[in-house]
């Protein structure tokens, strides 16, 4: 740095060089020192950089567009210059009223502030153009134009167009009063009439009623509400079709009285496995042995377990009896994987035998699902197991030959209407099979004499 300071000094002292700054100002320059910045950093660059002749620059753009508009280069010569032709006279109009002397009235400062003196547009409001989800909703549009241009209609649009136009002279039914005799008066038994309001209003309004499920319009069982009884039940049935319900009757009782035998089977005692006093005599006397007969086994058993422990013991297998077991262990390896290989070639030439395996196996998934299917339909018709009771038919209501009766007068009634639709409801499956509720008392009776009952005995 010294040296060059003192090149510097030399070059200005010779007489052929010309100084543009006074000798002050060279002196200043050749005396000052330059600093050394690191200009790779942002901090360094705003800092150290000389930005006034752009901050001039811009500054004499903004003061164009202020007082003109835009920049005077841009601007055409018309707007610029204009042709002098001499001086106009002005023609001053006499001012009626009281004439002011001295200047004329200027607008005050307060006003010429607040005047907009700038000819620079304001900034167009993006906001104000601007439309949450634009795209999509431009999208939409694009794809309503699409589809009308085909000739879809929405379905909104089907229900708009499907409205019922609502005349608007129609006036609401005034309601009448109860203690009118001459109004209509209301079928309780009848069907509901269907609102004619429009579907679409009552969806809006929330009012439109919630569909029923079609789960809920199927019948748990195909059986009808009364069923009606066979032929034979009849006052004065045939002779054959009362024969044919008492042969059913019969077996439902044999049923019964076999199901009866059964339980009366397991609950009855085996006499043969009854304790007698011979049987409970070598109960007691077994397990009591000599104790000779001990030692010897005793003595034979140490010799048997000494036995034992010399056999297990084996020798150690050599390195040529592993190699040898672990070649043959690879044989048979590949003896295996050559036999299925074989298999599957065999398989080519099995392959009409194969397709009648495969017919025969779709017709017999085709019977098995026919079947099912058969044995659903016929469940439809059977009680379903709804509780932890299982169902249990009723008695069939039948009158032996001798007690059958010619008329109506003389028949004997017999079963209970209540009981009748109540098992009616469980085989439905409307309802879960009921027993009755057991009675059972929380403190046990006492007995005790009353007074009087003591002075009488």
């Amino acid at each position: 740095m010294a040296s060059t300071r003192r090149l510097r000094r030399v070059v200005a002292s010779q007489p052929g060089f010309i100084n543009l700054k006074s000798t002050s100002a060279a002196t200043n320059v050749v005396s000052s020192r330059r600093k050394r910045l690191n200009k790779n950093k942002k901090k360094n660059w705003n800092k150290h950089s000389d930005i006034n002749d752009v901050e001039e620059f811009l500054e004499d753009v903004r003061h164009q567009e202020r007082t003109t508009g835009g920049l005077l280069s841009e601007k055409p010569d018309d707007s610029l210059f204009f042709l002098d032709t001499g001086q106009s006279q002005k023609v001053t109009e006499p001012v009626k009223g009281k004439k002011r002397k001295g200047k004329e009235s200027r607008p005050l400062r307060i006003d010429l502030i607040l005047q907009h003196d700038s000819l620079v547009p304001p900034p167009k409001d993006v906001l104000a153009y601007q439309q949450p989800n634009a795209k999509k909703l431009r999208r939409i549009a694009q794809k309503a134009e699409q589809l009308a241009a085909k000739g879809v209609v929405f379905r909104r649009e089907k229900q708009l167009l499907n409205r019922r136009p609502v005349s608007k002279t129609a006036k609401k039914a005034a309601t009448e009063a109860n203690n009118n005799p001459d109004r209509e008066y209301y079928d309780i038994w009848g069907q509901e009439a269907k609102s004619s309001a429009d579907p679409w209003f009552l969806q809006q309004t929330g009012k439109k009623l919630v569909k029923r499920p079609e789960r809920m319009n199927v019948k748990p069982s195909v059986l009808p509400a009364v069923e009606v009884i066979a032929p034979g039940g009849s006052y004065n049935p045939d002779f054959f079709s009362h024969q044919e319900l008492l042969q059913e009757a019969h077996e439902v009782e044999v049923k019964k009285k076999k199901e009866e035998d059964r339980i009366e089977r397991q609950l009855a005692v085996n006499k043969e496995e009854t304790a007698t006093e011979e049987t409970t005599l070598r109960e007691q006397v077994e397990g009591l042995e000599e104790e000779e007969s001990e030692e010897g086994e005793a003595a034979a058993n140490e010799e048997e377990c000494v036995a034992v422990g010399a056999i297990t013991l084996a020798a150690k297998k050599t390195e040529r009896q592993r190699k040898r077991e672990k070649a043959e262990k690879i044989k048979e390896q590949q003896r295996v994987a050559d036999r299925r290989k074989v298999e599957e070639r065999q398989q080519l030439f099995q392959l009409r035998s194969i397709k009648a395996a495969i017919r025969q196996q779709d017709q017999r998934t085709v019977t098995r699902q026919k079947r099912r299917k058969a044995q659903q339909e016929a469940e439809k018709a059977l009680p379903r197991r709804l509780g932890k009771l299982k169902f249990q038919p009723q008695d069939l209501e039948v009158q032996l030959s001798d007690e059958l009766s010619g008329s109506l007068r003389q028949l004997k009634p017999e079963g209970s209407v209540l009981k009748d639709r109540f098992k009616s409801l469980q085989k439905r499956n409307l309802i879960e099979p009921r027993e009755r509720a057991k009675f059972k008392r929380r403190y046990k009776l006492k007995y005790t004499e009353k007074r009087a009952f003591k002075e009488i005995t």
